[in-house]
């Protein structure tokens, strides 16, 4: 492979050339985590469930560049990194330590993932957040929950001391986003309309492209969390295209065996789930054992996604199933079948290892209980000092026209704005079409 020299060491150009397409694959993530969205709400929060995974790359990017990068990957403290990368101090050409690629690179790489991540958690409150306040929140989240969660698991924190295998992002990504979405949830509170009416997806083929498109960056994803061209990479790309199908033929048999229908919508979550599934494990399993995690992943995610909406936890487009359940059985699924053999790190209980799943089941643990508690907390104190949610007038216009003065469709449900205002002199005020 041809290199070049950089100063600090030695920067392989292979590596750096499929880094870069990473990156942009990842970052291609978020739009499409926007579309996927977008389509499981009504018509008239489409726009604003978009914009919610816009506003994250906006709010969560610059936070990284400025003090999350830092705290995630500077020093090797047990709990929280140091401020030595902050302001992307000492961020430059040179190689990243431990990698043959610029770590302006590895930088901008880590930043798609906390991008994502904050945009996940959208999923738990679209349809009545306000969009102000959620922006506020990503700041927020993307430092205090991502940050010390990626430091726990890739920057030489506690988890990572202690032996956790996570090869791309099961415990600050899926774990991190999926338990915090439940507690976003609770602390925001149900939609109006919950358990008394359906609410759809308003577009289907929105939900299959998002997932579709999603599946195609998570090859970037799990695959250049190797960081090189060489087996680990290859293994992760490979597995990412293994458990994702086994997921979906999963899927389809448990949808035949409880409706004797297979939903589109079902088969875009299965996508999603298997993807999901094997993030924290691609580097450390061989195939067969991700088509096994393929079929394992589904059921307790089906379980979840299919029980939620007979509870009052409003938790509306299931990131707890999808990302934190699935993560966490993605977490477990390497202590029992991680094989050295194919990753030259650790084997698992099946090899011969039970300590490996101790490790495991400790992050299984750990990160729910910090992920939750945490949003818990930062939403409390957010809504103390401004409304998180907006009025049941704003719920039914649709939070398109209200925050973003705009519709995704000309005849959508917003076309009709009134705004029930009373003048000075107490007169009644003629409703206003927007």
């Amino acid at each position: 492979m041809t290199t070049v020299i950089a100063a600090g060491g030695e920067i392989n150009a292979g590596d750096t050339a499929w880094m870069l397409v990473a990156t942009a694959l990842v970052l291609l993530m978020t739009p499409a985590l926007g579309l996927f969205y977008a389509g499981l709400v009504r018509s008239k929060n489409t726009l604003n469930t978009f914009m919610m995974c816009v506003g994250a790359i906006a709010v969560a990017a610059v936070t990284w560049a400025l003090v999350g990068y830092s705290l995630a990957f500077d020093g090797d403290a047990k709990i929280i990194g140091g401020l030595g990368h902050a302001f992307l101090g000492d961020v430059g050409f040179a190689p990243r330590d431990g990698t043959t690629i610029p770590h302006l690179l590895f930088f901008a790489f880590q930043g798609t993932f906390c991008i994502i991540t904050t945009a996940l958690v959208s999923g738990a409150v679209v349809e009545r957040m306000r969009f102000g306040p959620f922006l506020i929140f990503a700041a927020l989240w993307s430092v205090l929950v991502y940050a010390v969660l990626a430091h726990w698991a890739f920057g030489g924190g506690w988890l990572q001391a202690q032996g956790t295998l996570d090869f791309a992002g099961g415990v600050p990504v899926e774990m991190g986003s999926g338990f915090s979405a439940l507690a976003a949830a609770l602390v925001v509170g149900a939609r109006k309309d919950y358990g008394r009416q359906a609410l759809l997806p308003h577009n289907a083929m929105y939900v299959l492209l998002g997932a579709g498109l999603l599946w195609f960056g998570w090859f970037g994803f799990n695959g250049g969390s190797g960081f090189t061209t060489g087996e680990s990479s290859v293994l992760a790309f490979t597995n990412t295209l293994l458990t994702p199908a086994c997921t979906l033929l999963t899927w389809f048999v448990l949808d035949l065996a409880r409706n004797r229908q297979i939903t589109a919508i079902g088969a875009a979550t299965a996508i999603i789930v298997g993807c999901v599934g094997i993030t924290p494990a691609g580097g450390f399993i061989s195939p067969i054992w991700a088509m096994v995690l393929g079929v394992v992943v589904a059921i307790p995610c089906y379980a979840v996604v299919t029980w939620r909406p007979r509870t009052r936890v409003d938790e509306t487009l299931d990131v707890l199933a999808a990302h934190g359940v699935a993560g966490m059985t993605g977490i477990v699924f390497i202590g029992l079948v991680a094989n050295e053999g194919w990753n030259g790190v650790a084997d698992g209980l099946l090899y011969g290892d039970a300590g490996q799943l101790g490790s495991q089941l400790v992050a299984a643990v750990a990160t729910p209980v910090y992920a939750f508690g945490m949003t818990y907390v930062l939403l409390r104190v957010l809504g103390a000092l401004m409304p998180l949610r907006g009025s049941d007038h704003d719920e039914a216009v649709g939070m398109d026209i209200i925050h973003h003065g705009e519709e995704a469709y000309a005849s959508g449900e917003g076309a009709m704005l009134i705004r029930p205002e009373t003048p000075s002199d107490g007169a009644a005020r003629v409703p206003e079409r927007v």
